[in-house]
C-alpha cells in the first residue's frame, strides 16, 4: 500500500498483543498507552456487553485523551458447553487480576467431565479518531478446549486451545503460523484492507 505513515495507539498494556498487530500492520506506526504520558496508569472500565462495545469504548477514550487515532480491540474465547463463558470476561475469568495461568487452571476445572469442548475465539478491533469516528472488524476462530495445557507460546488461553486444521494449540504455534489462522489475525487483515479508507476519513477531519 502506498499511503502516509499514521501514527496510532493501540489501547493496551500487553506487550504480546503489540507485537502481534505490529507484525501484521506494517504499514503504520503502532505504540501502545504505556507510551503515552496522559494514558500511563489509565484504567479503562471494561463494562460492556459485547466485544464490540468494549472495543469501541477502549478505543474512544484511548483517542480522546491522546487527540491521536486509536486502535482497540477486545478478545475472548467462547466455549459452547459453558453457555458463551468466558466470552467477555476472559482476562479476568479468575479474578480481576487474574494471571493467565490461573485463568486457564479455572477453565479446565470447569470443563472436568464435559465431553462437548468446542469453542471458538472472537476479535472485535475499533478504531477511532480523535473526533470518534469509529470502525469495527470482527474475527473468529474455531477450536476444541483441550484437557491439559500444552505449548509454551503465545498468551492467555492459547494452550488450551487446539486448533483442528494444523493439529496444534495456538501454544505449539510460532508466530508466522498463528498469524494466518488467529481470531485476531483476521480481524487485524479486515482492518489493514480498510486502511485506506482509515487515513483518508483522518486527512479529512484533519481539515475541518
Amino acid at each position: 500500500m502506498n499511503m502516509k505513515r499514521v501514527r496510532f495507539i493501540l489501547a493496551t498494556r500487553n506487550k504480546g498483543k503489540l507485537i502481534e498487530f505490529q507484525k501484521l500492520l506494517p504499514e503504520i506506526d503502532l505504540i501502545c498507552m504505556d507510551d503515552i504520558e496522559e494514558l500511563k496508569g489509565l484504567r479503562i472500565e471494561e463494562d460492556g456487553k459485547t466485544f464490540l462495545e468494549n472495543a469501541i469504548k477502549k478505543a474512544k477514550t484511548v483517542a480522546n485523551i491522546s487527540r491521536s487515532p486509536s486502535i482497540a480491540d477486545d478478545s475472548g474465547l467462547v466455549v459452547y458447553a459453558l453457555g458463551g463463558r468466558p466470552g467477555i470476561y476472559s482476562s479476568r475469568f479468575a479474578g480481576e487480576d487474574a494471571t493467565d495461568l490461573e485463568n486457564n487452571l479455572k477453565l479446565l476445572k470447569e470443563m472436568e467431565g464435559i465431553k462437548d469442548r468446542r469453542a471458538s475465539f472472537i476479535c472485535v478491533i475499533a478504531v477511532s479518531s480523535p473526533k470518534g469516528k469509529i470502525f469495527t472488524y470482527e474475527g473468529r476462530c474455531e477450536g476444541i478446549i483441550t484437557e491439559k495445557m500444552i505449548g509454551d507460546k503465545g498468551f492467555g488461553y492459547d494452550p488450551l486451545f487446539y486448533y483442528p486444521p494444523l493439529r496444534k494449540t495456538f501454544a505449539q504455534m510460532d508466530t508466522e503460523e498463528k498469524n494466518k489462522v488467529s481470531h485476531r489475525a483476521i480481524a487485524i487483515r479486515k482492518l489493514r484492507d480498510d486502511l485506506p479508507n482509515i487515513i483518508k476519513a483522518l486527512e479529512d477531519e484533519a481539515c475541518r
